[in-house]
């Protein structure tokens, strides 16, 4: 009976949690996008998918910007038919290659005539190193996100009002940036067990923050404004290149304490649709919602300004 009890207290306290602490908010806009074209990165899969997915509910033009071809060509299928939407597009791009992201941008511009929603979903927590000698969580996290980005912004001003949005992670909390390394090792840091890989990733979702700030003060009296965002602690694939012990020890913390994959995508789509933030561009959300009270680091104009002139650097466009 005692055991029934604590049983008993153990499922209630569990579900209570996943009614209050756990549950993320949902995304309110009801706006439709008959008309607009979107481009989701890494939208075969997790967030990107689920965000996909609803924006061509909503009617968009929808392209699925993927590195893999068979995945993300059975997710076009997938989102047709549950959408209804024909209007949905697999073209290729791999961000660990900025020979990649190039190669996008212009079939991008020279297929599509307008750019209304750039959403940079992609991420990874992976070893390595790009095509062009970065480490591969800096590369394709961040580096590769900001040359797709400024290639883009012309078509973005002419579409607008227009938006970036950038998924990030509360985990930049216990990022930094050592630009000394950055400039002699193209990476954010040294090592490649799991520890040290999830010191990268935090270190590129600070990046991604600071990009957004900083591109918010380069659209100023333009009609694009951008966002980064923390989507919530989701059960995704992010970790897969991780070792077998580390994802060993993460299942069952994934399984009882990560929410699913459409929760995840619902403050990507209230900083992509919701009427009335254009006032907060530059900011990080969290629980669709903007952080004000954001630690200081994420702040750092001279930090923002450094990485944006050094990421312009890598990318040979300066």
């Amino acid at each position: 009976m005692l055991l029934l009890l604590f049983g008993a207290l153990l499922v209630g306290g569990y579900f209570l949690l996943h009614m209050t602490y756990l549950k993320l908010p949902r995304c309110k806009s009801a706006v439709k996008l008959h008309g607009k074209t979107v481009i989701v990165t890494g939208a075969n899969t997790g967030i990107g998918k689920t965000t996909a997915l609803d924006l061509a509910r909503r009617g968009a033009r929808v392209i699925l910007a993927c590195r893999d071809r068979r995945r993300a060509e059975a997710a076009v299928q997938e989102i047709i038919r549950e959408s209804g939407n024909s209007q949905v597009i697999f073209m290729q791009l791999n961000l660990a290659s900025l020979k990649s992201v190039r190669s996008f941008a212009e079939n991008f511009l020279q297929s599509e005539s307008r750019l209304d929603l750039l959403i940079n979903n992609a991420g990874l927590m992976n070893t390595g190193k790009t095509e062009d000698g970065f480490g591969m969580i800096f590369g394709v996290n961040h580096l590769g996100h900001f040359l797709l980005t400024v290639l883009l912004l012309d078509r973005l001003k002419a579409s607008g009002p227009s938006r970036v949005v950038t998924v990030a992670s509360k985990a930049f909390e216990m990022g930094k940036l050592d630009f000394n390394r950055l400039m002699s090792h193209r990476d954010l840091a040294s090592g490649s067990n799991n520890f040290q890989l999830f010191k990268k990733y935090s270190s590129s979702k600070l990046c991604n923050i600071l990009f957004t700030y900083e591109l918010a003060k380069r659209l100023q009296g333009t009609d694009v404004t951008c966002y980064s965002l923390h989507p919530g602690v989701i059960n995704t694939e992010i970790g897969r290149y991780t070792g077998f012990w580390w994802r060993l020890c993460q299942a069952p913390i994934s399984f009882l304490f990560f929410v699913d994959a459409e929760s995840g995508a619902q403050t990507t789509l209230h900083c992509a649709l919701e009427q009335g933030i254009e006032h907060l561009s530059g900011h990080y959300f969290t629980h669709c919602a903007p952080l004000l009270n954001i630690e200081v680091k994420a702040r750092d104009d001279a930090a923002a300004k450094k990485l944006w002139e050094l990421s312009e650097s890598f990318c040979g466009l300066s």
